[in-house]
């Protein structure tokens, strides 16, 4: 008899039945992003005790918007698309471990349960929110992809708005958003079973990104609102200054990453 399969759960019989397939897995988007400046203190807040503020610029986050289509090796999402295409929208810090600096999401919502399923695996802190984006079109009233072009992003997360904001496309530039440049170091994080127990898995990982390409970024003007809500902390990294825009498409093939440090919870007589 064969044990049930997957890379994820659900395992099952034939593996299919699985929330998401193995890696690698193939990434193309377009992002806006708006860089701006915080209080330090509230990016401090949201690092773990052996991670380290950015000394050069420690209250500089970004928020990005992001409409992504991924698939598997094999390709076969694009063709059912509701298994390809999802929204995301998050928040990005610096952080430095051991003297290296590093892009760390701090909070992310996407729209679909197998990117929430590929975060469950990566360490991104995913939840489900409602993520829309303008789209560029060639005609009619819709935007162009260049100078004067204005597109619109927005996030809501149980119901409740969290940020919105709004692009103005200005010209081409060399260089995009500096926050989001950096190798992901993120935490993947499981809590015991048992009550009161200590965290089953607590790794600090960085991600091997591979066959990353991506067209010039464009400079923007924009806006960006945050908001409060119940259920969601983002409005407590207020925007005291925002220091930069762009819009940029890209893709990148993603497959592992790096092990940095784990914390294993101590050993524990087994239950009755």
């Amino acid at each position: 008899m064969t044990e049930p399969s997957g890379f994820l759960f659900p395992r099952s019989p034939e593996g299919r039945a699985s929330l998401i397939p193995p890696p690698p897995w193939y990434y193309a988007a377009t992002a806006a992003t708006i860089e701006y400046r915080t209080n330090p203190d509230n990016v401090r807040a949201l690092l773990p005790e052996q991670l380290a503020l950015d000394e050069d610029d420690p209250g500089l986050v970004a928020m990005v918007f992001t409409d992504v289509q991924s698939c598997s090796e094999g390709g076969e999402e694009l063709l059912d698309p509701i298994r390809s295409q999802y929204g995301e929208a998050l928040l990005a810090v610096k952080a430095r471990y051991r003297g290296v600096l590093y892009t760390r999401i701090a909070y992310v919502w996407v729209t679909r349960d197998f990117s929430l399923g590929r975060g469950i695996h990566m360490g991104y802190p995913k939840k489900i929110g409602s993520v829309h984006m303008t789209r560029p079109f060639p005609y009619g009233r819709a935007p162009r992809v260049e100078p004067g072009g204005r597109f619109g992003a927005s996030l809501a997360a149980a119901d409740h708005r969290l940020a919105e904001a709004r692009f103005t496309l200005r010209e081409q530039v060399d260089r995009g958003p500096s926050v989001t440049s950096r190798p992901l170091l993120h935490s993947r994080l499981l809590r015991s079973i048992e009550i009161g127990g200590a965290d089953s898995l607590d790794e600090l990982v960085v991600h091997s990104e591979v066959e990353l390409e991506s067209g010039r970024p464009w400079a923007a003007d924009a806006e960006l609102r945050l908001f409060e809500s119940p259920v969601d902390e983002l409005a407590a990294l207020s925007v005291d200054e925002i220091v930069g825009a762009y819009y940029q498409q890209g893709a990148s093939r993603w497959e592992g990453g790096i092990l940095l440090s784990a914390q294993l919870s101590a050993e524990r007589p087994a239950g009755p």
